[in-house]
């Protein structure tokens, strides 16, 4: 009887959490469509050429940082420094560009999986918590991202870089085809390589996966560089189409957005999982959000309100997912 009792016990919360799986999972996509239904009804436009453009200018950036950010909260660990590593970059391409711009590009690039190398070593071999060794570098890089930039913001004339924000092919703009590369690839490294299968099983169980004989230390380095080097490249696409170096002001709050499309998407903050797709479809929802309240002429103040009450819901739904 004792035994039946303990049982039944058991079972109720997993009965509880039966919805959460399937919310988790599928619960953002139809977000999606109800806000783009709304938004058609609502404005004439919504889904023309034009304001589809806008709508990526703003997303893919966001959805580059996410990428590597999901792959680091699948470590189970986070990943602050990205806003600094994107002011970095915005001062360091106009001080290389008279090399040529793919010099400037992929020295912006390399600083980034350097900053990136850097947050890695200390989490991997000095042992600091994640949350402690990027928010160190978040708030050093834009220091150093200013200092080396100077006062102003430098405008930036390489038609190369300004093209990045233009129309490119069938009407959209060539960062956007750059975000979908890039997505094709950290899905195939998730799915497909050992790197992926690896730092999952990290995630799950750092101690386990260091007995089990896998590189643990190496794995967590690896992912830090990938999260800096991502969040380089969406630095190199703001300070294009936005053509000025403005490492002040770029990469501001990045840092929460991309945690927030990331959990949005279904990732949980517990680590052990990582779902790129689900990555994509949190950075579209949240930017429709965005969109809808804009539209709507809602408060900045309220808008950052509503956000917050999303990001604790989409927390709250990946932990019961997690504990099914």
């Amino acid at each position: 009887m004792t035994a039946t009792l303990t049982s039944t016990k058991a079972e109720q919360p997993v009965g509880r959490r039966r919805w959460a799986g399937p919310v988790a999972k599928y619960a953002v996509y139809a977000g999606i469509v109800v806000l783009i239904v709304v938004n058609a009804v609502m404005s004439s436009t919504f889904l023309s050429l034009d304001n589809l453009r806008v709508q990526l200018y703003q997303a893919v950036p966001v959805l580059i940082v996410a990428l590597g950010m999901a792959l680091v909260i699948g470590t189970e660990g986070i990943d602050l420094s990205v806003g600094g590593v994107i002011a970095l970059t915005s001062a360091v391409l106009p001080l290389y560009l008279g090399y040529g711009v793919w010099v400037a590009i992929a020295l912006a690039i390399l600083a980034g999986g350097v900053c990136g190398a850097i947050s890695g070593s200390l989490v991997a071999f000095a042992r600091v918590q994640p949350i402690v060794a990027t928010l160190s570098l978040m708030i050093g890089l834009r220091g150093l991202a200013v200092i080396m930039n100077g006062a102003t913001a430098k405008p930036i004339n390489d038609s190369t870089l300004l093209n990045l924000g233009l129309t490119g092919w069938f009407g959209l703009p060539q960062m956007a085809y750059i975000g979908a590369g890039l997505v094709a690839v950290i899905a195939f490294v998730v799915r497909r390589t050992t790197l992926g299968r690896n730092l999952v099983a990290v995630g799950d169980n750092a101690s386990a996966s260091f007995l089990a004989g896998l590189p643990v230390r190496r794995i967590l380095l690896s992912v830090y560089v990938i999260s800096g080097m991502l969040a380089a490249v969406a630095g190199v696409l703001i300070a294009g189409h936005g053509a000025y170096a403005d490492p002040a002001n770029y990469g501001l709050n990045y840092e929460l957005l991309a945690i927030t499309a990331v959990v949005v998407g279904g990732t949980p903050l517990s680590g052990g999982q990582i779902r790129v797709i689900g990555t994509v479809a949190g950075t579209i929802f949240m930017q429709l959000v965005s969109a809808t309240l804009i539209q709507n002429n809602v408060k900045n103040s309220y808008e950052q309100m509503i956000e917050a009450v999303i990001i604790c819901i989409a927390v709250f739904i990946a932990r019961e997912s997690a504990n099914r």
